[in-house]
């Protein structure tokens, strides 16, 4: 009896667990910056080379980090909707041009539009290193003392601006 008793105990683990994983939301990885200071960077600007833009820039504002390059199918996807929040006006979206060409970024922004403030050029992508980026799209919600709280891995959605980023915002620009 004990001998058909393991097999079937360790299948129905098996099969739980499958079971929990298939109802898991690959975008919604744990990341382990959330509630944690945005590590630092000092990069050019994609546009003025010669200016630099570091995340200290942003202290005292509630932000978006928005992790994009000119070569990404997906941030064609959110670009439409990060360009209507933009003109919204409610959070300033920073870019981080990701291991792309400048020329590239450049052109593809023109083509586009453009719903960055300004896009820091991380040419060799230490900086998404150091943020935990594995793909692009990636977008963070900072808030006023420089802490990182909230990511969304992939394309930023209408429903994903309304049902998450829209009241956090506005949660955090309630905060001192």
């Amino acid at each position: 009896m004990m001998r058909f008793m393991l097999p079937l105990g360790v299948f129905l683990a098996l099969a739980l667990l499958l079971g929990i994983g298939l109802n898991l939301n690959p975008r919604e990885v744990p990341s382990p910056l959330i509630n944690k200071p945005a590590p630092h960077f000092e990069l050019p600007q994609l546009h003025a080379p010669e200016k630099t833009f570091s995340q200290k820039d942003m202290l005292g504002k509630v932000w978006m980090l928005n992790v994009w390059a000119s070569w990404c199918v997906s941030c064609r996807e959110e670009h439409p909707v990060l360009v209507e929040l933009q003109r919204s006006g409610v959070v300033p979206i920073i870019g981080l041009n990701y291991k792309d060409k400048r020329e590239d970024g450049i052109r593809w922004l023109a083509q586009f539009g453009d719903p960055y403030q300004l896009s820091a050029y991380d040419i060799k992508g230490r900086v998404g290193i150091d943020y935990g980026v594995y793909g692009v799209p990636e977008t963070y919600v900072i808030d006023k003392r420089g802490v990182i709280r909230y990511k969304r891995i992939g394309v930023v959605t209408p429903a994903i601006v309304k049902d998450k980023v829209l009241p956090l915002v506005a949660e955090l620009n309630r905060e001192n």
